[in-house]
């Protein structure tokens, strides 16, 4: 039902269902397939675009990065997240994923997507964790079987904003459509986050028109994250921010040249050095590339130079569907076979599909919040995870909820907060002029976050003076948002988004500030701490919303054969 609240042009509209999934990504279209598949509830996939090619996937994939493939066992691919995250991962949510690799592949190939075949008939490996697939239409093929699934019900184009809580417990969500001046009031019986991580916080190497040349989705804006800091949820670990090792310019991914070709990285000399900074984890070949170039040896390449035509035709067709301005780039240019390839850090991001930052969940990834579920990017704890690893995340929330609403009844919220929440919108549509703009807000928190919180200006290293610059001035922006106005539905979203990307910044800074040892160099480059301690800080540092402040909560690790419940 709907209705238009008194003394406002803001229509409100309410809707019921038993499960509510936010965000129709990689994780939340897996999980409404799921539900749709083992029983008869009825689920809303409430997406900010559209889920044809909304996400992650939007572009398509060109492999699965995490597989276990012959030889290999949930058991190694654990060892792997553990060696590469220094060992703060949770133990129990990695195996859990792995363990669900290979089941959920062969659901996707059952949906259509191709996997390319050896000439034994075998799934194509690519390295001893990934496989290689066309990927070009992963996104329309999820898309495809959502919409097939007659108790699922789609809402494109709506922005949820906040969770709605009862009795410590969610009870749905609030949002707006972004066509017309409506608010939703979405009653549901449990939630599944799926919204995604977080970029754009600090300052992109392309500034101005090229902004969202990035390498993670510019549309995550860490709104799950921040709808989950707000309503108290425990979050853990976005001290380990992921950095991405790209081509220059382009942004294109590495991977594919490094594995597909085995191109090594070089200095301007021709001289092999990430061996010499450490071990080969994901962190190294960044902070390895960021030292060769402060200690002017830069700049630095993937040495592509005396690959055979057939290679170079091969990194032609991968690029072309997955990255086409790097292939665009080599036929302006001389080719990869005549042109070593230059590459560069991005900005940081904070993305739990790559890194172990997100929500604090348990093995059937509930949240701290009864009823409250997250998957994919958004929940924590689980490092290196990737597609497959979202599409196991999406499937264990969905059978955690459908168990979790068997008892349970939809509820509302009194109508003096429906109110609040209209007034707090219709506040900021008001057509009087504003000082400042949702862009020139967003461009200061980036500014803020690149000097003082270790972005890409300063090498990615930070320290305690610089950090309590950056919380206050994040802090100045929060408050600067009070004053923005929009004039349509599109601008209430760009400032929602800048609001969201604040509020992840501030648990950001808390986290850097709280981890006293440099874990994983440049994503956690602590300059007063600048050794791993793995005496004091082989912990999760977590951290809620209480009260207006940011409480952090310190956490021992959690194994494998544990089955993690929360407790506080």
């Amino acid at each position: 039902m709907g209705k238009q609240c008194e003394g406002m042009n803001v229509a409100e509209k309410r809707l019921e269902t038993d499960i509510l999934i936010i965000g129709g990504g990689t994780a939340g279209c897996f999980a409404a397939i799921t539900i749709a598949g083992k029983a008869a509830a009825k689920v809303i996939i409430a997406e900010k675009a559209n889920i044809k090619r909304s996400g992650c996937l939007a572009a398509g994939v060109n492999a699965l990065n995490a597989y276990i493939v012959k030889g290999q066992t949930p058991e190694t691919y654990l060892n792997y997240v553990k060696n590469d995250a220094a060992g703060v991962v949770r133990e129990d949510l990695v195996y859990t994923a792995a363990e669900r690799f290979n089941q959920v592949t062969r659901k996707m190939e059952g949906l259509g997507l191709v996997i390319q075949k050896d000439e034994h008939g075998e799934y194509a490996a690519r390295g001893t964790r990934n496989i290689k697939i066309n990927g070009e239409n992963i996104k329309p093929l999820l898309a495809e079987a959502v919409l097939n699934s007659p108790r699922v019900t789609v809402i494109n184009r709506i922005n949820i904003v906040d969770y709605i809580i009862k009795d410590g417990a969610v009870a749905g969500a609030y949002g707006f459509s972004l066509d017309s001046p409506t608010f939703y009031v979405i009653s549901a019986k449990a939630v599944i986050c799926a919204t995604g991580g977080a970029a754009g916080l600090y300052r992109p190497n392309n500034p101005g028109f090229s902004r969202h040349k990035m390498w993670y989705s510019p549309f995550n804006t860490g709104a799950g994250y921040a709808m989950g800091i707000r309503a108290g949820a425990e979050m853990t670990t976005f001290e380990m921010r992921f950095i991405a090792l790209r081509c220059k310019d382009t942004i294109a991914p590495t991977g594919t040249i490094a594995q597909g070709v085995g191109a090594p990285q070089v200095n301007s000399q021709g001289e092999e050095y990430e061996q010499q900074y450490g071990n080969m984890s994901t962190a190294n070949r960044l902070y390895s590339t960021v030292m060769e170039n402060r200690n002017g040896r830069g700049p630095c390449f993937l040495q592509t130079k005396a690959i055979s035509p057939k290679q170079e035709d091969e990194l032609y067709k991968a690029y072309l569907n997955m990255a086409p301005s790097q292939t665009l780039r080599w036929l302006e240019r001389q080719g990869p076979a005549s042109e070593n390839v230059e590459i560069e850090g991005t900005e940081p991001y904070i993305v739990g599909g790559h890194t172990a930052s997100g929500y604090w969940v348990d093995t059937k990834r509930a949240t701290t919040i009864n009823g409250l579920y997250a998957a994919g990017d958004v929940a924590g704890g689980c490092p290196q995870k990737y597609v497959t690893g979202c599409f196991a995340e999406g499937e264990i929330a969905a059978l955690a909820s459908l168990e979790y609403i068997r008892d349970k009844h939809n509820r509302w919220p009194g109508q003096n907060e429906i109110d609040n929440k209209i007034a707090a919108l219709q506040q900021l549509l008001q057509a009087e002029p504003a000082l400042h703009t949702a862009e020139s807000i967003e461009e200061a928190m980036q500014k803020t976050m690149d000097d003082y919180a270790g972005g890409i200006s300063s090498g990615y290293i930070f320290n305690y003076q610089k950090l309590q610059v950056a919380k206050q001035r994040i802090e100045e922006l929060l408050e600067m948002c009070g004053q923005l106005r929009a004039s349509d539905m599109y601008q209430l979203l760009s400032i929602q988004e800048v609001i969201d990307r604040l509020f992840v910044c501030k648990v950001l800074i808390r986290h850097l500030e709280a981890r006293q040892e440099t874990r994983w160099h440049a994503f956690q480059e602590n300059a007063d701490y600048p050794e791993k301690n793995d005496n004091n800080w082989l912990k999760y540092v977590n951290s809620r919303l209480s009260n207006g402040e940011i409480r952090l909560v310190f956490r021992d690790l959690v194994k494998r054969d544990e089955i993690y419940e929360h407790q506080d």
